[in-house]
């Protein structure tokens, strides 16, 4: 079977333009053409547009993504595993960014008391200060910020180490949770939503339910946001933010 270029490019989600561009330079030569003259492209050819992509995707060059998949001492599966070594590598970076963002952007200035040793300790490699700027801009002027300012101050290596642990804890079970299928106004995301609620208040400020949506809406809206949590399962930042709004509406309705 072969594909004509517009159904490879629909399939692909890339522009006819762009197949004409990688068969100009050599990248993707189409196996077969029509008696018009029209490009045909096998299942072959798809396998290599889909390498072709990945390493795009992790930002290589169309040379070198050539010279790799042209390298006659590698082999797909050498490829794959290749690029899932990479795209592991940049979602575990990605993840411990976007924590470091969630953590300044709901008005917790962290690690006032630890030393810097110590705050490396807790936090690994990202440090707590760089969005501090940004944090007082936003919410300087919010009760909640000047809770959470009253509170962090407060806060030992140990509880940071405690608050880490059950924000882990949480992540975990309601990526289980999403994965097991569970719709988001399903009562055990609703629950989990109220959990993510109380951890909020118990560690950071008092966050009421129309707080807690707008907490929700910044989760798909903001990209760092949107990043972190679709880092532990695609979607589950919407899913989160639909649940935080199906717990505000059973609790407040």
């Amino acid at each position: 079977m072969s594909y004509s270029v517009g159904r490879v490019a629909g399939f692909a989600g890339v522009t006819v333009r762009t197949l004409h561009h990688y068969d100009d330079i050599g990248l993707l030569v189409p196996s077969e053409r029509s008696h018009a003259g029209h490009r045909r492209y096998s299942d072959a050819d798809l396998d290599r547009l889909q390498q072709i992509l990945f390493y795009r995707e992790l930002g290589f060059p169309l040379d070198e993504v050539a010279a790799l998949l042209d390298d006659p001492a590698a082999d797909p599966r050498a490829h794959l595993r290749r690029q899932h070594e990479l795209l592991t590598a940049r979602i575990e970076k990605l993840q411990k960014v976007a924590e470091a963002v969630e953590h300044a952007l709901e008005a917790r200035k962290m690690g006032i008391n630890l030393t810097p040793e110590e705050r490396f300790e807790v936090f690994g490699d990202q440090d707590p200060e760089q969005y501090a700027e940004e944090v007082e801009q936003r919410w300087g002027g919010t009760e909640a910020y000047a809770e959470s300012q009253r509170r962090a101050a407060q806060y030992t290596k140990e509880d940071w180490k405690r608050l880490q642990a059950e924000a882990d804890d949480w992540s975990e079970r309601y990526t289980a949770l999403v994965a097991e299928g569970e719709p988001s106004t399903g009562e055990r995301a609703m629950d989990m939503a109220e959990e993510h609620r109380r951890h909020i208040g118990t560690w950071y400020y008092e966050c009421p339910y129309e707080m807690h949506q707008c907490l929700g809406d910044m989760y798909v809206s903001d990209e760092r946001f949107k990043a972190f949590y679709d880092s532990m399962r695609p979607g589950l930042a919407e899913h989160l933010r639909d649940a935080i709004k199906a717990n505000a509406t059973r609790h407040t309705s």
